[in-house]
């Protein structure tokens, strides 16, 4: 009788990986696995809000740990950094965490004798044209005045490319420790050979940041423009926005480089109707999203927010937006149900990773005190479980026939409605926070639901407690049913064995991780994900 040669799922490996049995605990007391260091350093950088407090780690340890696994993986392996710090940035969508790690594995790198590759970490890593400051301002802060050539480098690299007349209107501001001007008069950078203007505009950067009366000069016509604008008595200024011609109207502002912002101070008065609806064509995405109950109380248009949803729902604006979609969850909460299908169009554009699984699916969302605890960052709205539920709401509107629980101490079941709104279903699952107490029992709500499920899904900061039935997580569903974890948090330790035998770990605030699920679920290893 043959033993091997039937029909069968290949077993397949991924690539965070922990140790085969568990040596430590969970915060909460449970078995715990030891990740490599790239796995650790993969799932906390995912989740990682530099300078921010989770439910088990102090800001200080957290960045510590964050910092010793860079310094890690640099000196052992820069290739694999290069790669990862790249994807982090502009497909985790992540903002400080690569500019920290890429300056980290500098130092690192540097201080055992490695010289290639730094220059391009450095580089690679900076997006916006006020992330060149962010970088010597946090380099300055830890490592002194004292700049290695590498990051002056690859600071002059990205300056090439990021700063133009409008970046230096939007954030060339006196807030900034770091101006323009002081990180030209720092890196040196020579002008872009294709584009002519950039020497000048250099050089009036350093004479605003020095406060030299020079004019500005013909190339910069952006700058005039908004020197034009900033001429006209203040008296005189909102008559500007009631032209005969709304376009052109839009148009002279844009011409300008007028954000929003900048509009507003320049009227010296509230931002109206036709203040907003003069300015919304020039909006980015994102200032768009966050202004959207600020649109409602203006009372703007028709005709302008029919624009703004236009642009919502641009699957090319959507993706050049870099928005996580824990940001649609926001606006959705803050915003009137006007803006309610552009929002969840959107949403769906930005969960285009996300699986839809055949088959029977378990997916649990974990809603215990520690992901209800602490808002992902200051500024930031959301929870934690608010990002394991939109997930989890996105899983069951997209799969076969999924099962959605909550749990905590207990589990509750929550029903999505077929073709339903994902965005109503987060509101209305988060609505029951708290309803089945507050613990991290991960192996229980397994047990107490796992009904012959094609898969697992475990959305959760995987700090698993002891359970009652079991304090083992690998085997609360059988062995060859495949387990996800979702770390939504990135803690040190793992609640269990991954990377092998059915059992994965992934993480993150945005859905691209989850593209690596389909692989496995065809029976081929999954590697990294950039």
């Amino acid at each position: 009788m043959a033993k091997f040669n039937h029909a069968a799922r290949t077993a397949a490996t991924s690539p965070v990986v922990t140790e085969r049995t568990p040596s430590v605990r969970t915060y909460e007391g449970a078995p715990g696995y030891v990740r490599d260091a790239k796995s650790e350093l993969f799932l906390l950088a995912v989740t990682h809000m530099v300078g921010e407090p989770t439910m088990y780690e102090r800001p200080r340890k957290r960045d510590r740990r964050f910092r010793r696994l860079v310094h890690q993986v640099a000196v052992e392996d820069g290739e694999w950094l290069a790669r990862f710090l790249p994807w982090l940035r502009t497909e985790a969508n992540m903002r400080s965490a690569p500019v920290v790690a890429a300056l980290e594995a500098v130092r690192a790198r540097l201080d055992a004798g490695l010289h290639g590759l730094n220059r391009q970490l450095v580089d690679g890593v900076l997006q916006r044209a006020d992330e060149p400051g962010e970088a010597l301002a946090y380099w300055t802060s830890r490592y002194g005045r004292s700049i290695p050539k590498p990051v002056k480098r690859g600071i002059a690299d990205a300056i090439r490319r990021l700063y133009n007349e409008r970046s230096l209107l939007k954030y060339d501001t006196a807030s900034k420790g770091y101006r323009f001007g002081d990180v030209i008069d720092l890196v040196h950078p020579s002008p872009h050979p294709d584009k002519p203007w950039q020497g000048d505009l250099f050089k009036y950067a350093l004479d605003r940041r020095h406060r030299r009366r020079n004019g500005i000069p013909e190339r910069l016509s952006v700058l005039r423009r908004r020197a034009h604008l900033m001429a006209l008595p203040v008296a005189e200024r909102r008559a500007v926005l009631t032209g005969d011609d709304p376009e052109e109207v839009a148009a002279r502002l844009a011409g300008a480089g007028m954000t929003w912002e900048a509009l507003a101070g320049w009227l010296q008065g509230p931002m109206d109707a036709a203040a907003w609806e003069a300015v919304i064509p020039s909006m980015g995405y994102m200032a768009l999203l966050r202004n959207l109950r600020n649109f409602d109380q203006a009372g703007v248009g028709d005709a302008a927010a029919e624009k703004v949803m236009a642009k919502l729902a641009d699957p090319d604006e959507v993706a050049s937006s870099r928005q996580l979609p824990l940001r649609f969850y926001s606006a959705y909460v803050a915003a009137s149900s006007r803006w309610r299908p552009a929002l969840e169009r959107a949403l769906a554009l930005a969960t285009s990773c996300m699986p839809s699984f055949p088959g029977r699916t378990l997916v649990l969302v974990d809603t215990s005190g520690s992901m209800t605890w602490l808002r992902i960052s200051a500024r930031s709205t959301v929870l934690p479980v608010q990002t394991a539920a939109l997930f989890g709401a996105v899983l069951a509107a997209r799969g076969d026939q999924v099962d959605l629980y909550g749990f905590a101490d207990g589990v509750f079941k929550h029903r999505v409605r077929p073709g339903g709104s994902v965005l109503e279903e987060v509101q209305a699952f988060c609505e029951r926070i708290g309803e089945v107490g507050h613990g991290t029992r991960i192996a229980d709500a397994v047990r107490a639901t796992y009904r012959g499920h094609d898969r697992v899904v475990i959305l959760s900061d995987m700090q698993a407690m002891i359970g009652f039935a079991s304090d083992g997580v690998m085997d609360s569903a059988p062995g060859d049913v495949p387990m996800y974890g979702f770390n939504v948090l990135g803690y040190k330790t793992a609640a269990m064995a991954t990377g092998r035998a059915d059992r994965h770990e992934f993480g993150g605030f945005s859905d691209v991780a989850f593209r690596l699920i389909p692989l496995l679920e065809a029976g081929k290893s999954a590697d990294w994900p950039f």
